[in-house]
């Protein structure tokens, strides 16, 4: 009786994994159809009836292959394949349509029915939800081509280069004086500066100058306010009429890392929230109130919404200098804390705030289950965020132009006193 019942259930799973095979064809026959859906019966090498059966027989090839013979499912994609290509060209003489755009598309009709009777049902629908997706946007897809400019796309792989190929091929682990450098936590830095500049590259040509640069800001505020901060010091100067808009980018920028470190702090030690929530808040506010009040102000009196075609999306040398500094910030923390122990930590904290809050935010968070207590790394910190807001101050008033710099600087300023006055407070 067992050996009946698994029968039946391995058989209701084949057959309902075969209806979703035959839907994911019918899903992209759908599509297909539609484009084609002004030509005569028969001018339509497949339709919807043909790719539903497709994306049925992928199925039965793969059931096919488990259960009968390994060399069903390759078989019947030759088969298809033969088919689809003798059909593409009886068709040409008549069309004169050389694209293969519907053979692929026929062809991963059956990978996708044999995807979900052999592998996973939601792989399968994704991947055909994706295809469907790609097939019914061929106009804007190629508009996408027409607009983008040479070097646009030479950053674009520049910045996958040094993201996908090169990231994952550096040690993750401390290297040098201390084991104070880590080549992987230097070059992810790289890489988010060089991101910064791209994603606001193209958020303001493709959204104007004020959506681009509040996206790019609070994108920046989750990943590298200061990557932000050099960016938009430097536009400042390209572009000054965005002076008052990149100030408000910088200070919201400025202001969303305070969240964040929140954050850190309730996933590894959510005791240290109580101390720290009041003096990371308010600091927070004083940046984002005059950010708003400055964005109010201005955002209507922008005279240049693009960048400029010419420009550089990719500033990859600024953010290597970037790198070059960060490691020599913590050679220079590990110093401070051999050489002078426990009390080196705002020291430590106040160096690396230089550069970055993050690896100090998260040190300090785990030292405080025990090896500090809770008032000094809630100083700790703040010191870290007040500093690391001082550079980027003092980025906008050197990189940027000097309105950039007092409306960045004054803000900074009232939130690093009232910061540091509340954790020695408290």
């Amino acid at each position: 009786m067992d050996e009946v019942t698994s029968q039946f259930v391995t058989g209701n799973e084949a057959a309902i994994r075969l209806a979703v095979a035959l839907l994911l064809g019918a899903l992209i026959g759908i599509e297909r159809g539609w484009v084609a859906r002004e030509k005569k019966s028969g001018e339509r090498i497949a339709g919807i009836r043909t790719h539903a059966l497709v994306g049925l027989l992928g199925g039965l090839a793969a059931l096919l292959s488990q259960t009968v013979s390994e060399w069903a499912f390759p078989l019947l994609l030759l088969a298809v394949t033969g088919l689809a290509i003798a059909a593409h060209r009886a068709r040409m003489p008549y069309s004169q349509d050389f694209s293969i755009t519907s053979l692929v598309g026929l062809l991963l009709t059956f990978c996708f029915g044999a995807l979900a009777v052999a592998v996973d049902m939601a792989l399968a629908a994704a991947c055909a939800v994706v295809t469907a997706l790609i097939l019914d946007n061929k106009r804007e897809i190629h508009g996408l081509l027409y607009k983008l400019q040479a070097h646009e796309l030479d950053a674009g792989l520049k910045l996958l280069l040094i993201t996908v190929v090169m990231l994952p091929l550096l040690p993750d682990r401390g290297m040098g004086p201390g084991d104070a450098l880590n080549p992987y936590e230097i070059w992810w830095m790289v890489v988010l500066i060089a991101s910064v500049s791209f994603i606001g590259y193209f958020a303001m040509r493709l959204g104007g100058a004020e959506k681009g640069i509040l996206f790019t800001s609070l994108f920046a505020g989750l990943s590298s306010s200061t990557a932000l901060t050099l960016h938009f010091s430097r536009l400042s100067r390209q572009t000054p009429d965005l002076g008052p808009l990149l100030a408000a980018g910088i200070l919201i920028a400025c202001g969303t890392m305070f969240p964040r470190i929140l954050l850190y702090c309730l996933v590894i030690n959510p005791a240290l929230l109580p101390p720290l929530v009041l003096p990371v808040a308010v600091m927070g506010g004083l940046l984002y109130v005059p950010a708003f009040v400055i964005w109010r102000a201005h955002r209507r009196g922008a005279k240049v919404d693009r960048p400029e075609r010419h420009r550089n999306p990719l500033e990859l040398r600024m953010a290597l200098l970037f790198g070059v500094l960060l490691a020599a910030i913590m050679v220079l923390g590990q110093w401070l804390k051999e050489w002078l122990g426990d009390a080196g930590i705002y020291l430590l904290a106040a160096s690396s705030g230089v550069a970055d809050v993050d690896a100090i935010t998260l040190s300090l968070t785990r030292m405080s289950h025990g090896t500090i207590d809770l008032p000094t790394a809630v100083l700790g910190i703040v010191i870290a965020a007040a500093v690391n807001n001082t550079i980027k101050a003092g980025m906008a008033a050197g990189v940027g132009t000097r309105s950039l710099g007092r409306r960045v600087g004054l803000p900074n300023a009232a939130s690093l006193l009232v910061g540091l006055g509340l954790a020695w407070w408290l």
